[in-house]
C-alpha cells in the first residue's frame, strides 16, 4: 500500500530506536508504554538489556504502563528472546528496551505480542496511531496497574533452552563472548549446564561495552578467536547487543560467515524430515536452497525481518505443515520447538548438539558447504523508492522478486537491494559462486545508480 496511514513511522523492522538525548527520550518511553497499555490490558512484563539509559527508559516505560491500568512484571536485564520466552507462557504482552547492535549512544522499545513474537506492522501501527494522536486512556487513583519483579526471569528461560536436549552432556571447551550485554547472564550458563567447560571474554554486564561494541563484527571477536585459540575450544559464539543473535568462529578461530552457520543449523534441524519447509528472507544465502534439496526440504521466503519470519512460520503451522526451522542469514535463527523468534542462547546449545551429534570439527563442517561468496555494502541517499524504481526499470528484462526492495535472480548469482529497516541507508546484497562475480555484480549495481 501507498497510503502513509498504513505505514510505520516511529517503529522500523525491529522497534523504534534512537540516541539517547535526541529522538530517544524518556518521555517518548512513557508515551510508548501508555499506547501499549491501552491497546492491550492486563499483564505485561517488561525487560532491558545492559545499556546505561536503560534504567531511565524502563521506568518511563513503566509509568506509562502503569497509568493506563496495566499490571507490570519487570524482569530486569535479561536477553529478548529470554523476555520473549515469558511472555509467551505468562503474559499479556512485553516491552523490551533494547537498540539490540547499534552503537552504546542508542537505545530503543521492541513490543512482544502474547505469543512471544515481536508485535507485527498491523498492531504496532494502532499502537502508534494512538501515541501519535495522545488518544491513550490513563487510569484514575483506583485504576492505575501493580508493580512486581520476577527475580527468577532467567533461569526459567535457561530451563526452558535446556529442556531442548534432554541427557546432552558434551566434554567440550567453549569461549563465549557475551559482549557486555545480558548473555552474559545466561549463555555461560547454559553451555556449563550442558556439560562443557567455559571461558568467557567480555563476561561482565556493562553498558559502557568496554571490551567492543553491540554488534559482533570481524574485528571486534579477535580477543574472541584468540581465547579459542588458547584455551582449545571446540568453538566461540558472541551475541549482539541483546543476545537474539549468535555468531561462531570455529576451533582455528575462523569467523563463520552467518549463512554458513544458517546452512549448518538448517541441514542439523532438517535432516530425516518428509516436506519439512525452511523459512528465511530474501536476503539469505542460496546455499539454503542447496541443503532443502539434499534433506527433502522447499525453502519459503519472506520480507526481511525477524517478525516477518516467524509470522510466516507460525501461518504454515497453522495450516498444516512441517516447518522445521527458521531465521535469518545474519546469526538471527528460530527453533520453532522452541519458540518462534530469534534466540542467541538457544543458537549456542544448538551449536554444542550438532557438534556432538557429527563427530566433526566445527572447520570441517563448513568445507562441506557449497562455495558461495557474499558481499554487503550500504547505499546513501535520501530517494530509496526513486532508486528502486530506477532499478526495476534497468533491469526490467530480467527475473525480479519484489518482496523487499528489489532483488535480481540470475542463474548463478542475485543480488537485494533494500531500505535499511532500522539506519538512514540502503543495504545492498550480493552473491554469486565466486568473488569475481559478485565484485562484477555489484559494480554494476553501483553503476546503473
Amino acid at each position: 500500500m501507498s497510503d502513509n496511514k498504513s505505514k510505520k513511522q516511529l517503529f522500523g523492522t525491529n522497534g523504534v530506536r534512537g540516541v539517547i538525548g535526541e529522538s530517544m527520550k524518556p518521555e517518548l518511553a512513557m508515551k510508548i508504554g501508555l499506547s501499549l497499555g491501552t491497546a492491550r490490558k492486563g499483564k505485561i512484563a517488561v525487560g532491558m538489556d545492559t545499556r546505561t539509559s536503560g534504567p531511565a527508559l524502563i521506568n518511563a516505560l513503566k509509568a506509562g504502563l502503569l497509568c493506563a491500568g496495566c499490571n507490570v512484571i519487570d524482569t530486569g536485564i535479561l536477553p529478548t528472546p529470554a523476555l520473549q520466552y515469558l511472555v509467551k507462557k505468562h503474559y499479556n504482552a512485553g516491552a523490551m528496551v533494547t537498540a539490540s547492535h547499534n552503537p552504546p549512544e542508542y537505545n530503543g522499545i521492541k513490543l512482544i505480542e502474547a505469543d512471544g513474537t515481536e508485535m507485527d506492522d498491523t498492531e504496532t501501527i494502532k499502537v502508534e496511531n494512538i501515541l501519535l494522536s495522545e488518544s491513550f486512556k490513563c487510569g484514575d487513583w483506583k485504576n492505575v496497574g501493580s508493580e512486581t519483579h520476577a527475580d527468577d526471569a532467567n533461569n526459567e528461560y535457561i530451563n526452558g533452552v535446556l529442556s531442548h536436549f534432554p541427557g546432552l552432556s558434551a566434554n567440550m571447551t567453549i569461549a563465549v563472548d557475551p559482549g557486555s550485554g545480558p548473555a552474559c547472564l545466561t549463555t555461560p550458563v547454559i553451555l556449563s549446564r550442558l556439560g562443557c567447560t567455559v571461558h568467557t571474554i567480555n563476561g561482565s554486564c556493562d553498558g559502557m561495552f568496554p571490551g567492543r561494541l553491540p554488534e559482533p563484527s570481524v574485528e571486534g571477536l579477535k580477543g574472541l578467536s584468540e581465547l579459542v585459540r588458547s584455551t582449545g575450544a571446540a568453538f566461540g559464539v558472541a551475541h549482539d547487543g541483546d543476545a537474539d543473535r549468535a555468531v561462531f568462529v570455529d576451533e582455528n578461530g575462523d569467523y563463520v560467515e552467518e549463512n554458513e552457520e544458517f546452512a549448518l543449523m538448517q541441514r542439523y534441524f532438517s535432516k530425516g524430515t518428509k516436506n519439512g519447509i525452511v523459512v528465511t528472507p530474501v536476503s539469505t544465502s542460496r546455499i539454503v536452497e542447496d541443503i532443502a534439496k539434499d534433506t527433502n526440504c522447499r525453502v519459503v521466503y519472506t520480507k526481511v525481518g525477524s517478525i516477518y519470519v516467524a509470522r510466516k512460520m507460525l501461518e504454515l503451522k497453522k495450516n498444516g505443515e512441517n516447518v522445521v526451522f527458521g531465521g535469518e542469514g545474519n546469526g538471527g535463527l528460530i527453533f520453532p520447538e522452541h519458540q518462534h523468534c530469534r534466540d542467541g542462547g538457544m543458537s549456542a546449545a544448538a551449536m554444542v548438539a550438532l557438534l556432538s551429534s557429527e563427530k566433526k570439527k566445527l572447520s570441517e563442517l563448513r568445507k562441506e558447504l557449497p562455495e558461495r561468496v557474499m558481499l554487503r555494502d550500504k547505499i546513501y541517499t535520501e530517494k530509496p523508492g526513486e532508486v528502486i524504481e530506477k532499478i526495476k526499470d534497468m533491469f526490467s528484462n530480467e527475473n525480479l522478486d519484489l518482496t523487499d526492495g528489489i532483488r535480481i535472480n540470475r542463474k548463478d548469482s542475485w543480488t537485494l537491494l533494500r531500505p535499511s529497516g532500522t539506519e538512514p541507508f540502503m543495504r545492498l546484497f550480493v552473491e554469486a559462486k565466486n568473488r569475481k562475480t559478485a565484485e562484477n555484480f555489484s559494480e554494476e549495481i553501483k553503476n546503473s545508480i
